[in-house]
């Protein structure tokens, strides 16, 4: 494995026409044409769309795979335990309190052996996988590869965030490194399977009836934020592998997790095309935009990726971050603005210290600040803040924070209030020593 994860080869670009086949089959893809009588090598031609047949060019998504065996040949689905992961936002009352997790607990393997599908934990989420039209949260925490078993979402998007250990991601356009500080999307209805070496954690933005795309940059101009030519796609690998025993294929349909058998990897695609991929970005290369001169921006700046709803200018979900970059507003409390917000916000952090909060918001732990939830400053970032030097200054070096932002009212479950036992019962102190600055007798400046 570790020598083959050495030449991974990746497609650049978000949204392509993409075409790829493995060197191994070459002339795999028909010449123009997309499912001949037969198909070069005996294949069978699948196609899989991301969006109705009739939606406008840009936004039609499809894939066409031509694969050793067409994934209709499996035994019937069946019921399978979930675990956390659940669409239940009722079970619990609501809680409109700012909340707060110490960094998720990974199981050791001695302790409890699991996968990323049994890892699997919702915190939040909103909306109905039904009428395909909703939010979820999941964390993932795992300590062993998937084997011989695949994961399918036919609910909806995953957006993956690493923040402990890289995953080796195999799906059927091919395998992807992600690596902490990276993200990968798996698109609705695509199969995968993870591979860990040693102890992994990470986020899970997974939005319904909607795909991420590049937020409109407006005045920015043509170039800035992420840059379409840093997204990248995994090239076509197959494997031709019998497995008697039995591959278990899960599928998470309306909420619920099922399973089919089938004797054979679905891995086996030699080649295809299409516009309806999964991909993986650095955050690396994100082109930070920032005040030059007074005020602190609002954090949309910072958007990587947006899952659009109907209502123009309002977002599903947007994967916003928060990284390194140079502070120079004059005049200007710098640090993120006391805030209430008609959106959810659930932050994450992936490595270092956000700026608002050093002390109690943790790598590998989250927040949530719901809608109209008053959030902002800690007294001790406040306090600083007020009279620091506003000389030029490096911001959130070595960290990488970032932030699901929802249009939804999203609900927290049973697990993230209560099971995980890693809810910070004390964060609403961390506001209580903010003082009264009033000074009635405060007279302006003369010019």
């Amino acid at each position: 494995m570790t020598a083959f994860v050495c030449f991974l080869q990746y497609l650049s670009g978000f949204g392509n026409e993409f075409a790829t086949e493995d060197p191994r089959c070459p002339g795999a893809l028909p010449d123009a044409q997309n499912n001949p009588q037969v198909c070069p090598y005996g294949l069978y031609a699948e196609q899989l769309s991301g969006s109705a047949f009739t939606c406008p060019r840009p936004t039609n998504k499809r894939s066409w795979l031509y694969r050793i065996l067409p994934s209709v040949r499996h035994k019937p689905f069946a019921p399978l335990e979930q675990g956390h992961l659940t669409q239940n936002w009722d079970e619990v009352d609501p809680d409109p309190n700012q909340l707060r997790w110490l960094p998720f607990t990974v199981p050791k393997v001695s302790e409890k052996k699991m996968d990323f599908v049994t890892g699997l934990h919702t915190v939040c989420g909103a909306g109905d996988t039904r009428t395909r039209n909703g939010i979820a949260v999941h964390i993932y925490t795992c300590n062993i590869s998937m084997l011989d078993r695949c994961f399918n979402n036919s609910d909806g998007d995953f957006l993956i965030v690493p923040q402990q250990g890289k995953l080796l991601i195999t799906t059927e356009f091919g395998k992807m490194m992600v690596e902490p500080n990276e993200i990968c999307v798996i698109q609705q209805g695509m199969r995968f399977s993870v591979d860990v070496f040693g102890e992994a954690r990470g986020y899970i933005l997974e939005v319904y009836g909607s795909h991420f795309e590049l937020p409109d940059l407006g005045p920015i101009g043509a170039n800035g934020l992420a840059n379409p030519r840093d997204f990248l796609v995994p090239v076509a690998w197959y494997e031709d592998r019998k497995v008697p025993s039995g591959y278990s294929v899960i599928n998470k349909y309306q909420g619920r997790l099922f399973a089919a058998e089938q004797d054979f990897s679905p891995f086996n695609v030699v080649a295809w095309h299409g516009n309806y991929v999964p991909y993986k970005y650095n955050l690396e290369k994100f082109m930070v935009i920032n005040c030059v001169a007074f005020d602190h921006a609002d954090p949309s700046i910072f958007t990587v990726l947006t899952a659009k709803s109907t209502r123009p200018g309002v977002a599903i979900a947007d994967f916003v971050i928060f990284p390194p970059r140079w502070g120079v507003a004059d005049h200007t409390f710098r640090p993120p603005y006391y805030h209430r917000n008609c959106m959810s916000e659930f932050m994450g952090l992936i490595k270092g210290y956000y700026e608002a909060k050093e002390e109690g918001f943790q790598p590998g732990g989250a927040s949530l600040h719901s809608i109209m939830t008053p959030h902002g400053p800690d007294s001790e970032c406040f306090e600083k803040a007020s009279g620091a030097d506003l000389k030029p200054e490096r911001v959130a070096e070595g960290t990488m924070a970032f932030m699901f932002e929802s249009s939804f009212s999203m609900a927290v479950t049973k697990w993230g209030l209560d099971t995980c036992n890693r809810l910070d019962k004390n964060y609403y102190k961390c506001w209580e020593p903010l003082k009264s600055h009033f000074n009635p007798n405060w007279k302006p400046s003369s010019k």
